[in-house]
């Protein structure tokens, strides 16, 4: 299985912190956000990481992490020329995946306290489709929002909903085979003018082959002032 990492983006919620700095090199805790990203991929035995960022950005994730070397990692860098949607970032990784590759995407804002390695282990196991790990929240309606049949499968996601169907949200930890790429291409723009995520999520949905787990432990998409501070204080709570 490779890692996708994905640390683009303007982070405008982060101004003026990200008129300097991309908002994935931002420190939390002893580390810059990616690097939190980075130890949760090492933890699960993953080796092989394609990291998509812009490319004024592309220089200072160079310097911090190489190779990947002193990790024991291979990273390879895929440049997102201009802000386009999560699902458009995902496909600048295309040429560094190969056929039969599984992959897990990471956004690199999305920090939490459990290891990957068994819900990589689950979708290893699983013959195609695709597996988003969902987290209970207070308020789903700023997230997207899974909606459940009967029987407990997910049917479809609804972006920032008014009324959510349920207090679960999909975080921004996204489990695919490599056929995401050919569903990629297929997508159209939506009304914001980019390629969604949930777009893509929502085709496996409809085709009954979107499968979920739940994260235990906290979980934080640290996007916002208050989210960045939030993270900096679990990080440091968890480590005494």
């Amino acid at each position: 299985m490779k890692a996708v990492l994905l640390a683009g983006g303007t982070g405008t919620r982060l101004r003026p912190l990200t008129n300097l700095y991309n908002k994935h090199m931002l420190p939390v805790g002893d580390r810059p956000m990616i690097g939190h990203a980075i130890a949760k991929v090492k933890e699960a035995g993953i080796t092989d990481v394609v990291l998509v960022t812009g490319r004024e950005a592309a220089g200072s994730f160079i310097a911090y992490l190489g190779s990947g070397r002193e990790e024991g990692l291979s990273i390879t860098y895929r440049i997102q020329e201009e802000a386009g949607g999560i699902a458009e970032a995902l496909a600048q990784a295309e040429s560094a995946v190969d056929p039969d590759d599984k992959i897990v995407v990471l956004l690199g804002d999305n920090l939490f306290e459990e290891s990957l390695k068994p819900h990589a282990e689950a979708f290893a196991a699983q013959p195609d489709g695709a597996m988003v790990l969902l987290k209970r929240v207070s308020d789903p309606r700023r997230y997207g929002v899974p909606v459940f049949d009967e029987s407990g499968r997910i049917v479809r996601i609804e972006e920032k909903p008014e009324q959510a169907a349920t207090n679960q949200c999909v975080t921004g930890i996204y489990f695919y085979h490599a056929d995401v790429f050919g569903i990629i291409r297929q997508l159209k723009p939506s009304r914001r003018g980019e390629l969604e995520i949930t777009d893509v999520n929502n085709v496996y949905a409809a085709a009954g082959k979107l499968t979920h787990r739940t994260l235990k432990g906290w979980w934080t998409d640290a996007g916002t002032f208050d989210s960045l501070y939030e993270a900096a204080n679990r990080v440091r709570r968890g480590r005494r």
